[in-house]
């Protein structure tokens, strides 16, 4: 059977001395949606950095179109086609919006201006306030900043980490029906997210983790009817 397009399998690690993940897989297919929940400090956060190269793992491997990534550094990943948006300090506060989707760019050699338009087309505000410093924007116009930066450099695949921690639930529908249409366009999304419910609503595939290791896994729809996945992990 078939590699997914980007897996993170059986990936053991942490920081220090002591594993936060246990064996843990994560994948995502072309142009889907993959969220990653669970309870706090079940090691979400650290899957979506080892399969970024933010941690070294000491067992598992990732692997991207079927090639072995494991050993490439982070800056590698990028120009692979990995993106990652963290959730703080995500973006530059005192350059201009313009300026922070620019150096989303600072890898290509090519005309930018096209990609620039689609990120303006998916996030309009933007395009209204490309000249005002991003640190005066709202949280939620920051984190448009930061996904915008993250699509500048074209990539296969984006991670984002806690994507709508801080706003308000309307500005949390709204980014994910935009994380919905970059899906779309055929970009795999790995995603970290706190508000559970309305992340698996959108998810072609979700996972649960407890303790680093995965507890379920299924379509958004499957783990949205699991009864005990609802009362332990769903507010019932």
């Amino acid at each position: 059977m078939a590699d997914p397009f980007l897996i993170g399998e059986s990936m053991t690690g942490g920081y220090g001395a002591a594993n936060i993940l246990h064996g843990c897989t994560i994948a995502v297919e072309k142009g889907e949606i993959a969220v990653i929940v669970g309870p706090n400090g079940a090691g979400k956060s650290t899957a979506m950095k080892a399969v970024f190269g933010m941690l070294r793992l000491r067992g598992g491997h990732i692997r991207l179109e079927g090639e072995d990534i494991t050993a490439l550094s982070p800056q590698g990943r990028v120009a692979k086609g990995m993106a990652f948006v963290p959730q703080t300090h995500n973006i530059f506060g005192s350059m201009s919006v313009q300026e922070n989707l620019e150096m989303g760019a600072f890898l290509r050699r090519d005309d930018i201006r096209p990609t620039m338009e689609m990120v303006y087309d998916l996030f309009p505000i933007l395009r209204d306030k490309r000249n005002q410093p991003a640190g005066e924007l709202s949280g939620g116009q920051r984190q448009q900043v930061a996904v915008g930066r993250a699509l500048m450099t074209r990539p296969k695949v984006l991670m984002l980490d806690e994507p709508t921690a801080g706003v308000s639930p309307i500005v949390m529908d709204e980014l994910f029906d935009r994380i919905i249409e970059i899906a779309r366009t055929g970009i795999s999304i790995l995603m970290v997210e706190q508000n559970a419910r309305q992340a698996l609503m959108i998810a072609h595939k979700g996972y649960v983790l407890v303790q680093g290791a995965n507890r379920f896994t299924g379509t958004g729809a499957e783990l949205m009817a699991d009864p005990e996945v609802r009362r332990t992990f769903l507010g019932g």
